[in-house]
């Protein structure tokens, strides 16, 4: 309807094949971002709650986003296609949500299935990226991991801010990238991909 909105987060994560769980009982939120989203959106009887955010995250809000064009059973009316984050971009917009609408562990979940990220897109991604605390938490989950594709990422390339971030009680500083997180998140031993 030529609103400039798109879907984001784990709704386009789980949308492009990259869920870990099924979901038991209710239906998980649909994650939708812009900056002129229609007030009659929330209004509508729909069986899972819409999460509406801005398109604060990056410099550039329309990196990393695309057009998807349905199969003819899931054809949207009109000829309409779904503006979608790529999983490149939804990953980041995931990460935003942590520790208050989002948890770790399935974070954690989801970013294991994530051998196929684009190391350009990412750069590009990171660079425009505004949030310190989602850079961060990017290359905690990133190194945690170790996907083929980190080995091309070098986080000194990357504005990281400076000083410690505190983001949840009780979780251990990680030490590389300054940002607290639960104590399993530290990284102690593992590799840290360069």
């Amino acid at each position: 309807m030529r609103y400039d909105i798109h879907i984001g987060g784990t709704t386009a994560l789980s949308l492009q094949g990259y869920d870990h769980y099924l979901r038991l009982g209710s239906n998980a939120p649909v994650w939708v971002y812009g900056d002129t989203i229609p007030s009659w959106l929330g209004k509508l009887p729909l069986t899972a709650p819409i999460k509406i955010r801005n398109t604060s995250l990056f410099s550039d809000s329309s990196l990393g986003l695309a057009n998807q064009r349905n199969s003819d059973e899931d054809a949207l009316p009109w000829e309409w296609v779904l503006n979608m984050s790529m999983p490149e971009r939804a990953v980041m917009e995931a990460m935003d949500e942590l520790p208050d609408h989002e948890s770790f562990h399935h974070l954690d979940m989801l970013f294991e299935s994530l051998t196929t990220l684009r190391p350009k897109v990412l750069s590009v991604l990171l660079h425009s990226c505004k949030k310190i605390k989602v850079k961060r938490l990017f290359f905690v989950f990133a190194d945690r991991h170790d996907h083929p594709w980190r080995k091309r990422l070098d986080a000194t390339a990357f504005n990281l801010g400076s000083g410690d971030r505190a983001l949840v009680k009780g979780g251990k500083i990680h030490p590389r990238y300054r940002i607290m997180v639960p104590a399993e998140f530290t990284g102690e031993g593992a590799s840290d991909g360069t």
